[in-house]
């Protein structure tokens, strides 16, 4: 797979990716299976939940792992590499097993959303791609649903490509605020390439050019008579920039018997200007004509705009959401859990670190979601071992694992695996589903998460707790490291 400018993306890993596989390959490990977790530690935000994206991304790089000779010729050129492992670069390819948590799920800190089994040389290798392409649209995903439950149902459109980092921030930025529930975005190729819809009207420039605001106007409502949206803030909204879109409305677009029409605001007093402007309109006749807003918009900022009686009907959030400026580092990370013998016997793995928060979770795992059968609701996230099963026709405790103290009694439940085969002996065995139906399926999970788990401030923490087996061997490993709980 080559990147937008022609970079082999095998190439695109952390050196230390290549210098140990060259240590595992003249160890004779290289061909060794281990087993590797990507996981998150925290929501960003200090929010109660994620969303997955980006796998499409992954399933598309491992598809496509090679070395090239140009490639080889700069390793070569590094001075420490051995010929017989540049030999063994030339044959590559992916020939192991992946199982992943669907784009568009929520997710939760800790639990495993992808899951790697490959020898370790390849193991090793995917680890900063993954991580890339996980990390950066799982932020972005999330930072969009934030903004969009905050929208409260109406439209928003991701307006961030200028402000965005890199030309992939922009392009799979798009697609994963799609993903998140945006309607669509301003950046053209998102939609030639991912089918993210694309939408836009005029800038300032359209207005400035013209010897008026309403030859502007005029002439935008000629050439889209049927997508005529006015920026209406060039000069002064309400004193010209509203009467001014009035009189080209009802010039050009009235005599067509076309009543679907909008304005768009892009600075001042949102809420008051907006109240102002939906009044004009609506004494001007034009009660069917929409008011878009943008402007360095959050969550935060349009939930207290739509308190103070904002009328609003659509926002195209740029900056904020496409950098995830409030929190702009999703912490996922890539970790060995488990080893194979020759003989098919795993051996456990667990980091340990003075900080709590980064000791891993050992061994080969699988993740359930319980859902209440009477509400539908998601009430927690369960990880096992991934010989477990989960009888859900019986009463289950868990707890969260932070706070042992804090349990509860799951009743009248269904259990529901998460991760799914993606890969299986280095082929693609998973159905990729349309990004619209990655979007529909999110919308739908996020509606089984409690209220006191979406809520900005302060939410509700959501269980997600490990099997007593599984604690029972992290507690038993924990004690062979010299630690306890």
């Amino acid at each position: 797979m080559k990147s937008a400018n022609g970079i082999n993306l095998t190439m695109l890993c952390d050196f230390y990716e290549l210098t140990m596989g060259n240590g595992y390959f003249a160890d004779g490990k290289g061909d060794r299976i281990c087993y590797f977790d990507m996981f998150f530690r925290d929501v960003p935000d200090q929010g109660g939940y994620a969303i997955a994206a980006g796998l499409e991304q992954i399933v598309d790089y491992v598809q496509n792992l090679h070395f090239d000779e140009e490639d080889i010729a700069y390793l070569r050129g590094r001075g420490i590499f051995s010929e017989g492992f540049l030999d063994y670069l030339r044959t590559f390819r992916f020939t192991g097993d992946i199982w992943a948590i669907p784009e568009g799920t929520p997710i939760f800190p800790m639990e495993p959303v992808l899951t790697v089994r490959a020898p370790a040389i390849q193991a090793q290798l995917l680890e900063t791609y993954l991580l890339l392409e996980f990390n950066h649209q799982s932020l972005i995903a999330t930072k969009a649903s934030r903004i969009c439950r905050a929208a409260e149902g109406r439209a928003v459109l991701e307006f961030g490509s200028r402000r965005a980092q890199g030309i992939a921030g922009a392009v799979t930025g798009a697609r994963a605020a799609f993903i998140g529930g945006c309607a669509g975005t301003a950046c053209t190729v998102s939609d030639q390439v991912y089918g993210v819809p694309a939408a836009g009207t005029m800038a300032h420039s359209w207005v400035q050019m013209f010897d008026s605001e309403l030859d502007a106007f005029l002439s935008y409502c000629r050439t889209y008579p049927r997508n005529a949206v006015l920026l209406v803030d060039t000069y002064n909204t309400l004193k010209s920039g509203v009467p001014n879109a009035i009189r080209a409305f009802n010039e050009v677009l009235k005599p067509l018997g076309i009543t679907k029409c909008g304005i768009r605001l892009d600075s001042g007093d949102m809420a008051y200007l907006t109240r102002k402007a939906r009044k004009m309109l609506d004494d001007a006749g034009w009660t069917e004509c929409t008011i878009t807003v943008s402007n360095s918009l959050d969550e935060r900022l349009i939930t207290e705009i739509i308190r103070q009686g904002a009328k609003i009907d659509s926002f195209g959030v740029g900056e904020r959401l496409i950098t995830s400026k409030s929190s702009p580092v999703f912490g996922g990370v890539y970790k060995l859990c488990a080893v194979e013998q020759a003989d098919g016997t795993l051996i456990p793995k667990i980091k340990v670190s003075e900080n709590p928060g980064k000791i891993t979770n050992p061994g080969f795992k699988k993740v359930y979601r319980f859902y209440n059968r009477d509400t539908g609701m998601a009430e927690a996230d369960y990880i096992c071992m991934r010989d477990e099963t989960v009888d859900d026709t019986q009463p289950l405790e868990i707890c969260d694992p932070s706070e042992r103290w804090k349990r509860k009694t799951m009743e009248n439940f269904r259990a529901e695996e998460l991760q799914v085969p993606v890969f299986l002996g280095g082929e693609l065995v998973y159905q990729l589903p349309t990004l619209r139906e990655i979007r529909t399926e999110c919308g739908y999970q996020i509606s089984t998460l409690w209220p006191e788990v979406k809520r900005f401030d302060n939410p509700h923490s959501y269980y997600v707790d490990l099997s007593p087996k599984l604690m029972a061997l992290k507690d038993e490993m924990l004690e062979s490291h010299g630690r306890r709980k």
